[in-house]
């Protein structure tokens, strides 16, 4: 686990929450990502 997940979990948020949390951030990052190099 990152430093940054710990942080989360001693706010309160469960486990799974954090976790799917993260996977949509790095989901729409990536979709990010990926336009950006479709625009060059």
């Amino acid at each position: 686990m990152a430093p940054i997940h710990h942080h989360f979990e001693k706010r309160g948020w469960a486990e799974p929450q954090i976790v799917i949390r993260f996977w949509i951030i790095s989901l729409i990052l990536a979709l990010i990502g990926l336009a950006t190099l479709k625009l060059r």
